[in-house]
């Protein structure tokens, strides 16, 4: 990663950008620019991100469309911590479409999905009971959602699977987004188990390994 630049106005503070392969959802294996803003207002009892949590510095936005431009990818992602904690999170998804990249946002789905670049494929969680943050969740953002869009439950034990069932029928989640994701919390939950819940229940989901950390562990920065 290129040395952090001093930032001018609009800003964001970031914690890292780096080149990777995306390891999830349907862009999985795909080279990715990601973008880790730094912050987050919810502690998830899983979080593999906690690096993100302080600090950082900050980029002019002008400057990170730069630093994306050396990878010349075809793919961006934004995510965090929580990126739409920081305000102008908007304004660099809309610049990241402008140039052409297709983008998505990775967000926890505790803050307003609230003037969204349309042209963006939210990936949006919905916390289950065990990471200790699902009060948190903000159910208003299910509307808000579009077709392109999609749903991810990361689970950490039959419970909360059985309550992303829930949730889905409820809600009627596979009617409203392209693809519903579950992941087990790694190293927690046995994929073996996931998957076999999932062919015995005859759910339409994705069920989805995290690639980057079979590859390179809890590693920052890949």
């Amino acid at each position: 990663m290129a040395p952090l630049k001093k930032a001018t106005q609009p800003s964001l503070r970031l914690t890292e950008i780096f080149y990777s392969l995306q390891g999830e959802t349907d862009r999985v294996g795909l080279p990715t620019v990601f973008i880790r803003l730094t912050g987050c207002p919810l502690r998830c009892g899983y979080c593999d991100t906690a690096y993100a949590f302080y600090g950082g510095t900050k980029w002019a936005i002008a400057d990170i469309l730069s630093e994306v431009a050396q990878f010349t990818p075809r793919y961006v992602t934004v995510t965090g911590g929580e990126p739409l904690a920081q305000h102008n999170c908007r304004l660099l998804l809309v610049q990241l479409c402008q140039a052409q990249y297709r983008v998505s946002l990775e967000t926890s789905g505790a803050i307003p999905l609230d003037n969204i670049d349309a042209r963006v494929v939210i990936v949006m969680d919905i916390k289950t009971p065990a990471s200790g943050e699902s009060a948190r969740n903000c159910y208003e953002n299910i509307e808000k959602l579009r077709e392109h869009d999609r749903i991810k439950f990361v689970l950490s034990n039959q419970h909360d699977y059985e309550w992303a069932k829930k949730q889905m029928h409820h809600f009627h989640l596979t009617e409203r987004v392209s693809e519903i994701l579950l992941s087990p919390v790694h190293q927690v939950l046995s994929p073996t188990a996931l998957a076999e819940w999932i062919l015995h229940d005859r759910l339409p989901v994705r069920m989805q390994l995290p690639l980057h950390k079979q590859l390179w562990g809890e590693t920052p920065g890949r």
